[in-house]
């Protein structure tokens, strides 16, 4: 039997989050419905709400007698169903149906909204549904307070929206064209079921380590800006500045300030030479200037004023002094000019506020410091660029944390199929799969093993791009390479380093992974960029692999991957050079895609597999390794796994997608007390 099925839960906030899991203890299962397929007949069970409860335990068994004869589900955003029907002790092992990542996977990497009404309305399906429950929840109530009869009319519309877009998407799968998307589709549900899992594992967090990384992090940061601060003081004088803005620290960069923020990005719309730009910036914006201070003559350094009253005396409360703007002194241009002096390069470079700070923009600008000899600017711009690093993994990563580890002390990793084009998995609540390498940034070791003397494995690929990348191309040099056991990674690294830039191998494999993804030496410095020029005339079997993407996508609109995992690009066209629009993307889909959107999750689903009967369990996955929180007494078991999927990996990869590799795959292994202190054992 198909079943339509779809759940109400509470929700909290905390630290302005909402939160609505199952692991919080105050939120708990409202509502569960469910349509048939065949004949359309409904039932909505309410379990806990105001209005009405059920006691007796008559509603779980009839919603655990459904589930009992269903031989097919179908959700939207199916994840998060699972997550609640399993975690309140109902059973369902049988195959899924995700209508939302059908979707995704239809669009063929397009950019569209996926909520069920997005989805409903790009097929035209009439759902006769009024949205009533924002009100509510703006109003402050939880959706256990929501009257039930709007709530279960609510649920009534998501169900038939879900099986309409259920029987919609079937029609479109059954075109030939959609043949190769079909074991993708397999996949992913498969692979939704497995993270579902994951998450529900959760990953043990040590919160005194945790308190121990804020407090150096928080140190670091201090005494950055202290630099940065002493360093703008003796470029623009007593000109206030906000280091953490990035508008404000364009202006030190580039020394200028915008005249109109609403529309200084729009004006380089149409701009296409040097000339045009440099013109748009000069008109448009107004040079920064040194300024001198003096003291206020009206607050006299306070930066405060105050009221007198009748009696003589001061009022309680001061107001900002009006002729220095709160600053205590006044301040007068001179004529010398301020800031560092950057010239932005092309309008790719424009933000909204001016002009962008982002991480490779500085990199380009320690590159040309460097290039140019300018040591303090170099120096400047790498504390500009490590502030906005330990400020991000701050709230991204300490507070993430701290704002989403459950009571018990475990975080559940939330990981989501749809939001990358590629099919690389995407986190949230906090997003771990931007998590710093090495001890960089040491966060990973606030994760531990949820039983004492337990271990922390993370097994991973390879140089699984280039690996992947070497195999679409059947690049002969880089295939060799492969099999000779040569480290590409050293290698890289010693091509910049003998250009005069020391370079280790971990940050080799940044500039290993770039060129396959269409990267350049453009805004690299002179070291770095004497790797990224040769590229393609040490491996020509990826560069003529990449002239081939290009004229598939330009014929077809499209290009579909070994897998049959296909991506649109509906509006390409050739450039005057040659080249196609879209190009980076066009080379970088397929290899992302299949090494990471393809191979991972087969692999992830297959050790989950292996994992069954075992204590040990998957509590995170990062684009190509899997954390594995191991048992004290599985160690040695858990590793023979990994070895023997390593002699399985051609075996699994051919009978899912009927692809034979002639370029060995490899998974590795580390095992540590927490994840941040493991060593090879593999």
């Amino acid at each position: 039997m198909e079943i339509v099925l779809d759940v109400e839960n509470t929700t909290i906030k905390r630290n302005g989050k909402v939160i609505l899991d199952p692991f919080e203890p105050s939120n708990f299962l409202v509502q569960v419905g469910m349509m048939a397929v065949k004949g359309g007949s409904e039932c909505i069970v309410t379990l806990d709400h105001v209005e009405q409860k059920d006691t007796s335990g008559a509603g779980r068994k009839e919603i655990q007698k459904v589930l009992d004869m269903t031989t097919l589900l179908i959700m939207h955003n199916a994840q998060h169903d699972l997550m609640w029907l399993w975690e309140c002790g109902f059973k369902y092992s049988g195959d899924i149906y995700d209508t939302m990542l059908s979707e995704y996977i239809l669009l063929r990497g397009q950019k569209e909204p996926l909520s069920l009404d997005a989805c409903a309305q790009r097929y035209e399906l009439d759902v006769q549904k009024q949205d009533t429950l924002k009100k509510y929840f703006k109003e402050g109530y939880n959706t256990n307070e929501i009257p039930l009869n709007e709530l279960s009319f609510y649920l009534r519309a998501d169900l038939g929206a879900t099986m309409g877009l259920y029987l919609k998407q079937e029609e479109r799968y059954a075109d030939p064209s959609c043949a190769s998307l079909h074991t993708i589709r397999a996949i992913t549900f498969n692979t939704c079921k497995t993270l579902t899992r994951l998450y529900m594992s959760g990953v043990k967090v040590d919160l005194g380590a945790l308190q121990q990384v804020r407090t150096e992090f928080e140190k670091e940061k201090a005494d950055i800006e202290l630099r940065l601060h002493k360093q703008i003081r003796e470029l623009m004088g007593d000109t206030p500045i906000n280091i953490n803005s990035p508008e404000q620290a364009s202006q030190v960069l580039f020394s200028c300030k915008v005249h109109n923020k609403k529309e200084w990005a729009e004006l380089f719309e149409f701009v296409k030479t040097p000339q045009e730009f440099r013109d748009a910036v000069k008109s448009n914006s107004s040079r920064l200037f040194k300024t001198k201070a003096f003291t206020c003559p009206v607050c006299k350094g306070e930066a405060k004023t105050y009221k007198i009253k009748k009696d003589g005396t001061k009022f309680a409360r001061p107001n900002k002094c009006k002729d220095c703007d709160a600053r205590g002194y006044q301040l007068k241009k001179t004529n010398e000019m301020a800031g560092l002096g950057f010239a932005a390069p092309s309008k790719k470079w424009i933000s909204a506020n001016g002009f962008s700070t982002g991480k490779d923009n500085l990199d380009a600008l320690i590159a040309t410091s460097k290039n140019n000899r300018m040591d303090k600017a170099a120096n400047f711009l790498s504390d500009l660029k490590r502030l906005s690093a330990v400020s991000s993994y701050l709230s991204s990563f300490v507070d993430g944390i701290s704002t989403y580890t459950k009571p018990d002390g475990f975080l559940h990793v939330g990981l989501t199929q749809h939001i990358t084009a590629t099919g690389r998995f995407s986190g949230r609540n906090p997003n771990m799969q931007n998590m710093p390498r090495g001890n960089t940034f040491p966060v990973k070791k606030v994760f531990i093993s949820r039983w004492e003397g337990g271990h922390i494995c993370e097994a991973d690929f390879a140089q699984l791009e280039f690996r992947t990348a070497a195999f679409l191309a059947q690049d002969k040099v880089a295939m060799d390479e492969i099999l000779s056991g040569f480290d590409v990674h050293s290698y890289t690294a010693k091509v910049i380093s003998d250009a005069g830039q020391p370079t280790t191998r971990q940050e080799g494999k940044a500039h290993t992974f770039a060129p396959l993804f269409g990267a350049t030496g453009y805004g690299r410095s002179k070291a770095e960029a004497s790797y990224y020029e040769h590229f393609n005339d040490k491996y020509p079997g990826i560069a003529a692999w990449h002239k081939k993407l290009g004229n598939e996508a330009i014929r077809l609109n499209k290009i579909t991957n070994v897998s049959g995992r296909q991506y649109a690009f509906p509006d390409v066209v050739r450039r005057e050079n040659g080249m196609p629009t879209h190009f980076t993307m066009i080379k970088n889909y397929p290899v992302q895609g299949f090494a990471t959107g393809d191979v991972v999750p087969l692999v992830l689903i297959e050790l989950e597999a292996r994992l069954e009967k075992m204590q040990s369990c998957i509590v995170n996955t990062v684009h190509d390794s899997m954390v594995i929180d191991i048992h004290p007494n599985e160690k040695e078991y858990v590793l023979s796994i990994i070895n023997t999927l390593n002699e399985d990996l051609d075996k699994l990869i051919e009978e899912a997608y009927d692809i034979k590799m002639n370029v060995p795959l490899l998974l590795e292994a580390k095992i540590g007390p927490n994840w941040l202190d493991t060593k090879d054992v593999i």
